[in-house]
């Protein structure tokens, strides 16, 4: 048991050195671009659910 751990432990390290990781300049430019997007998308949700609201409201009359 203990020589197919190490064997794992072995190819583990080889796959991880196979890795390509990127850079911290792609790291940082793919950050801002998921905060933005989640930004838009937010607002986006929040000024449909304002309409919404709107819309029911004035069907129903309260």
């Amino acid at each position: 048991m203990v020589p197919k751990f190490l064997t794992f432990l072995k190819d583990v390290k080889a796959e991880v050195g196979k890795v390509t990781w990127s850079s911290r300049q792609e790291v940082v430019i793919t950050t801002v671009v998921v905060f933005v997007i989640a930004l838009v998308a937010s607002l986006f949700f929040a000024l449909v659910d304002t309409g919404w609201y709107r819309v029911i409201h004035a069907i129903i009359g309260r």
